[in-house]
């Protein structure tokens, strides 16, 4: 891990001093700073310090739910079995390939294991619709309400990238039991600028960037299928995460969290309808989540796929710029950016393929999208999968 920090003082006439690089540490110290250093004199330092501390923690929040509860590659892999009765014989279960990240309600089969590799890279440029790299991401000002923009402003540029690769694998026990595990590894790259802006004169007030890379929340689960009907069936499974990456440079988030869901699938012929619904307890916040999917094999080789993922995340605010009186300015207004309620829902589309060249071999490739603008959002997530089955 590297970080670097690079400090431009203000002009003489703010009369402030930024604080010390040499402060700066990790991913969470360049947002800290980047956020709470303010020069607008306000006269009211006990409400600005309020202000953006309370900011700081906003952004920070939405920075690690976004990073470290992302969703995670199914547990399912594209091979399933399963015994019939009447021949006494081992079958594939499924003619699909299955989807990315909801799960399906079948286990693999008594001693069949599954194995995968995949790789992500999101590039995020906005937070709660606020675009963060045209430079009016406000986070403090002074207006008078007469005039169409403030006169006196700060405002925030950051740019974070965020490129994970995953291993996960599962095996089958008995026909009904799937366990199995997840380890990502993260590597994260943010840098911003302050920049104040009094009347049209721009000048910037300070910079940093840092990198951290290592491993994040490993997750340990399993899978227990209810019904095992010919053509569906039904599945509860629970997953463990585990507080193994680093908290303070935004891989881990910091304590255990606990998921149930539960799941009920349609499959018949090439056709996979499956839906998840679970609750999450711990982790980074307590949450609500569901998950829709649909697969159908256009050719015993390949698989189209398409899902939809929603997230009721308890401990995300909305970011909410408040306006009060200047305590000594008549006839100014102070701009606050702040903190709003919290409880926000993330919704994501996924549409993808899987291909199996030969044997149990299978490729994928897909990609993400919001739905939504709550929390920290890219444009388009591309992802590549590898899984093989033995």
């Amino acid at each position: 891990m590297k970080q670097r920090v690079a400090v431009v003082a203000v002009v003489a006439a703010l009369g402030v001093a930024p604080r010390p690089a040499s402060a700066q540490t990790t991913v969470t110290d360049i947002v800290s700073f980047l956020v709470t250093n303010l020069a607008i004199p306000t006269e009211d330092a006990g409400s600005d310090r309020a202000a953006a501390e309370a900011a700081r923690d906003t952004i920070t929040r939405a920075l690690i739910v976004n990073l470290t509860s992302a969703p995670i590659a199914t547990s399912s892999g594209g091979f399933l079995y399963r015994l019939n009765p009447q021949l006494g014989t081992v079958e594939r279960a499924t003619e699909s390939f299955g989807a990315f990240f909801v799960e399906r309600a079948f286990a693999p089969g008594h001693g069949r294991a599954t194995f995968g590799v995949s790789a992500s890279t999101s590039d995020f440029d906005e937070l709660d619709n606020q675009n963060l790299r045209d430079g009016t991401f406000l986070t403090i000002g002074s207006e008078f309400p007469d005039e169409a923009a403030p006169f006196e402003t700060e405002s925030l540029t950051l740019r974070v990238q965020s490129s994970t690769m995953t291993a996960y694998g599962s095996v089958g026990i008995g026909d009904r039991l799937e366990i199995g595990g997840v380890l990502p590894f993260v590597r994260l790259s943010i840098e911003g600028q302050r920049i104040s802006v009094w009347r049209g004169q721009t000048l910037l007030q300070a910079s940093g960037s840092a990198t951290a890379s290592g491993i994040a929340d490993a997750v340990v689960r399993g899978k227990f299928t209810l019904l095992n009907a010919h053509s569906g069936g039904a599945a509860i499974a629970a997953e463990l995460r585990l507080p193994t990456g680093n908290e303070e440079n935004l891989l881990g988030a910091g304590k255990a969290g606990f998921r149930v869901i539960g799941i009920g699938a349609l499959e018949r012929g090439p056709l996979m309808l499956s839906g998840n619904a679970g609750v999450v307890l711990g982790g980074v916040s307590d949450e609500l989540n569901l998950g829709g999917a649909a697969a159908v094999a256009v050719h015993p080789r390949l698989s189209l796929t398409a899902e939809f993922l929603a997230r009721r995340v308890d401990e995300l605010r909305p970011l909410e710029l408040t306006t009060q009186p200047h305590p000594k300015r008549i006839g100014v207004q102070t701009i606050r950016l702040t903190g709003g309620e919290p409880g926000q829902t993330v919704a994501n589309g996924i549409a993808g393929f899987k291909w199996n060249p030969s044997g149990t071999l299978v490729l994928g490739a897909n990609l993400r999208w919001n739905f939504t603008t709550a929390g920290l959002t890219a444009p388009l997530t591309p992802s590549i999968a590898l899984e093989y089955g033995f």
